[in-house]
């Protein structure tokens, strides 16, 4: 009989979905020689990390947002104990980190068993995420509005990337965000992208955004390119409204490979690409949002990314901010914040974006919800 210890890849398939945090913290008591444990979840906002293990007990110090942040292991060492910080993400989604304290020495192959945990247990968590709320409820630090719950449920993550690209999206107010949205996918050499702002407030926008979002999923998924899924979307829009609601989308198609982007614009996000020390905006003919005539036809535009560009897109509750009849924040301060990412990874360029914003605001509310996603193309 062979004594090796059972890997925790098969322990968490075999625990509940909502114990997986307590699967974990065993295996590595038993085999990692591990004191504290704590797994830290990142929050709506992705300002903060919120632990499971111990809901009352502290949430992610400096250390644990050092390791959010940059995405790498952390390693404190002290005299009576060694303390890992370890990311938990999977295909570029940034979950929150697992911490370790343990009395075994530090070094490189401690690094590695305990980031293979860290793996397994991302993996798991995601994978159990529709099935347990316990992991919802450990991220919202407030009760989201019914707009927001529908939102998202709607949305694909918060980042998705391998050694190609990285690709984040940030929605705010997080918990009362109601029309504004974005959704990628990844098919081989083809990224699909759509930021899209939705047409009024509260949860008929909501609606309205998971009627257009649901009818450019169900184009894709059948083979439809960005031309078809904009004109099915428009179609269903309008059949559900006849023209009183619209959503005004960007819908882009990008070739990971050549930098090649196929564009529908049909309405207000706007497109910028920062390249060495300067940024620029795409010049893209806007045509009509999606649902406000019925058979409405697109037309593709193109342009193209070089490798280390960065490609940002704002819904017009980032670009067309003007707080207290302000100048709008996409003519002159969003370039600067956009500047300030410069050696930032996109998961955190879309948050220095949106704070950024908030300050514009200087403490008054915004007058509509807003989206920002940030593209880095690696080739």
């Amino acid at each position: 009989m062979s004594d090796r210890p059972t890997p925790v890849s098969a322990s968490l398939r075999a625990a509940p979905p909502d114990r997986l945090p307590e699967v974990v913290a065993e295996h590595l008591r038993r085999h990692h020689a591990a004191g504290r444990i704590e797994v830290l979840l990142g929050d709506l906002t992705l300002t903060g990390l919120q632990p499971l293990l111990d809901p009352d007990g502290p949430g992610g110090n400096a250390l644990a947002q050092r390791c959010f942040g940059s995405q790498r292991p952390v390693v404190d060492i002290a005299p009576d104990a060694n303390r890992a910080y370890l990311p938990l993400h999977v295909w570029g989604e940034r979950l929150g980190v697992l911490v370790v304290e343990t009395t075994l020495p530090a070094g490189t192959r401690l690094t590695e068993e305990l980031t293979a945990v860290a793996d397994d247990l991302a993996v798991a968590l995601q994978a159990a995420a529709p099935l347990t709320d316990r992991y919802r409820r450990a991220v919202r630090l407030a009760r989201l509005t019914m707009a927001a719950e529908l939102q998202w449920e709607l949305l694909p993550g918060r980042s998705l990337g391998d050694d190609r690209f990285l690709v984040a999206g940030q929605l705010e107010p997080a918990y009362a965000v109601f029309g504004d949205h974005f959704d990628w996918t990844l098919s081989g050499e083809r990224l699909t992208v759509t930021v899209l702002n939705g047409h009024g407030d509260g949860l008929e926008a909501a609606l309205l955004t998971t009627v257009a979002v649901n009818a450019m999923r169900n184009a894709r998924r059948s083979g439809a390119n960005i031309v078809e899924q904009a004109e099915l979307a428009s179609d269903a829009v309008y059949a559900r409204y006849g023209g009183a609601a619209h959503a005004a989308t960007l819908l882009l198609e990008i070739d990971l490979v050549g930098g090649r982007v196929e564009a529908v614009d049909a309405g207000s996000p706007r497109a910028m690409i920062a390249r060495d020390r300067d940024i620029r905006t795409v010049a893209l003919e806007q045509q009509l949002p999606l649902g406000m005539f019925g058979e409405t036809r697109y037309e593709t535009q193109r342009f193209r990314l070089e490798p280390a560009d960065r490609l940002l897109v704002v819904s017009d509750g980032v670009h067309a901010a003007s707080p207290g009849g302000r100048t709008p924040y996409g003519e002159s301060a969003l370039l600067s914040a956009l500047r300030r990412t410069r050696l930032q990874p996109a998961t955190e360029a879309v948050g220095t974006v949106m704070r950024g914003l908030r300050e514009y605001h200087a403490g008054a509310e915004p007058d509509d919800d807003a989206v920002t996603v940030c593209l880095d193309w690696r080739r």
